[in-house]
């Protein structure tokens, strides 16, 4: 759901952080958080907005970053040093609208929600409205002070609190929104003249007082969705708890889930009624499960579509594919991007399939790969089949009509086409047609000899 107003809005997100806590030659923005760049998550969140437009300002890594989002339609401006919030802000400047709100973000706060962002902007109206937070232990954060009416008087750091600020457990993130006019006319007047030398952006507040111009604060609803991301164990701990509140949005919603903190959601997963997914699942890109669905241990689900009534057993990977009802998968199946199920088809144990559509009723039981091929309904692929679809250069085409029979062992030399009803005998290398109702044997002829003696060990 947009966000229904009027409002111009212009969006900064700074992203210029080296972040070297992560140890890491990947700039931090770029780091996942449930499978997605956290500047990606809070780019995207910015978007739910409206029509707004996107500056990033960028420093460290900043090749890196540029690349990753050059086709995402946002700006970016390079703050060459590093000089504080408020200094990262300022770059951003000549691309402020005139009357416009500018919503101050940053690249490793990936949860904000789209709800508090817009209380922000509905609040800066006249003047700055800045993002607070509740914390049980606000130690390291700058207090929010208000006075009586509950306006916000002034950012005091830690440092520079006394015992009664200390107290306070109202604490700044650091997320902002304010009239472009306003923050234009005050970032290139602040001042360096503290301890760190640098811009802060909280200055602004200070300034909005001075000149009578009313500052609401505005509360989040929790940590979680201010929180930023300095460190590995950040990141993880921001993962399992984004994690979490997927889990339990899934299981209010109906789905089972056999221990809700061992799953993964790395991207999107719709579920209908009465989806089942065992423990240590992981699900990329786009997951959509059809009424019914069960999901073994263990398995990999990505970009895939699965209807209703499919079961995929233990240790399966399923990418890019279209399984229709009733389905069986597994256990430790691989299906490749291009594979398309019917009703009832079964892929089981040790088999890999690629770019193949698999009739209604088939089934391709064990240890066998079958790619680039049309494989009709009713058809029974024995143990160890392959279809041998690339020459080296080229990949062609394997068709099984209706009702074929294909014995174990058999190697499928495409381009070739079984026909319907046909039968094809175990340990055979087909490599022309086989006609419909045919029966084909194609193998070195046995021959037994007696008196063999085995070889035995020289002295």
């Amino acid at each position: 759901m947009r966000f229904q107003s009027k409002m111009t809005i212009d969006v900064v997100i700074l992203a210029a952080g080296k972040g070297s806590r992560m140890h890491s030659n990947l700039p931090k923005v770029l780091h996942p958080i449930g499978g997605i760049p956290m500047l990606g998550r809070v780019i995207d969140t910015a978007r739910q907005l409206g029509e707004v437009e996107i500056t990033v300002v960028i420093g460290h890594g900043a090749e890196l970053v540029r690349e990753h989002f050059a086709d995402s339609g946002v700006k970016f401006v390079e703050q060459a040093e590093q000089l504080g919030t408020g200094h990262a802000v300022a770059q951003a400047i000549p691309n402020f609208r005139e009357d416009a709100r500018i919503l101050v973000l940053y690249g490793d706060v990936p949860l904000v929600k789209l709800g508090t962002l817009q209380s922000l902007l509905s609040a800066a109206d006249k003047g700055p409205a800045l993002l607070s937070v509740e914390m049980a232990n606000p130690a390291g954060y700058g207090r929010i002070v208000r006075d009586e009416a509950g306006r916000v008087l002034e950012i005091v750091e830690e440092k520079d609190a006394d015992a009664d600020t200390l107290a306070i457990r109202e604490v700044n993130t650091g997320i902002l929104a304010a009239p472009a006019e306003l923050l234009s006319r005050w970032l290139p007047e602040l001042s360096c003249d503290n301890a760190q030398g640098e811009y802060y952006l909280t200055d602004v507040i200070a300034r909005s007082v001075s000149e009578e111009i009313a500052v609401t604060g505005v509360r989040a609803s929790d940590t979680l969705e201010v929180s930023g991301v300095n460190s590995r164990a950040q990141q993880a701990q921001m993962e399992r708890a984004l994690q979490h509140s997927r889990a339990l949005a899934l299981m209010n919603a109906g789905t089972t889930l056999l221990d809700p903190a061992r799953i993964d959601i790395r991207g999107s997963l719709e579920c209908d009624t009465d989806v089942s997914i065992d423990i240590n699942c992981v699900f990329e890109g786009s997951v959509t499960l059809g009424k019914g669905v069960q999901i073994g241990p263990n398995c990999l689900l990505k970009n895939c579509r699965l209807a209703d009534g499919t079961r995929v057993e233990a240790n399966s990977m399923i990418e890019g594919a279209e399984v229709g009802e009733a389905c069986t998968i597994g256990p430790f199946a691989r299906l490749r991007p291009g594979t398309e199920l019917a009703v009832g088809a079964k892929v089981g144990n040790f088999v890999e399939t690629k770019k193949a559509k698999v009739g209604a009723g088939s089934k391709i039981n064990h240890l066998s790969y079958v790619g680039d091929a049309v494989v009709g309904e009713a058809v029974n692929i024995g143990a160890g089949t392959i279809t041998c679809n690339y020459d080296g250069v080229n990949k062609s085409l394997t068709e099984i009509g209706d009702g074929a029979f294909i014995g174990s062992n058999t190697a499928l030399v495409a381009p070739v086409m079984v026909g319907r009803g046909a039968t094809v005998g175990a340990g055979s290398t087909i490599t022309r047609e086989v006609g419909s109702e045919e029966l084909a044997v194609a193998r070195g002829k046995q021959r037994n000899i007696g008196g063999w003696q085995r070889p035995v060990k020289k002295s």
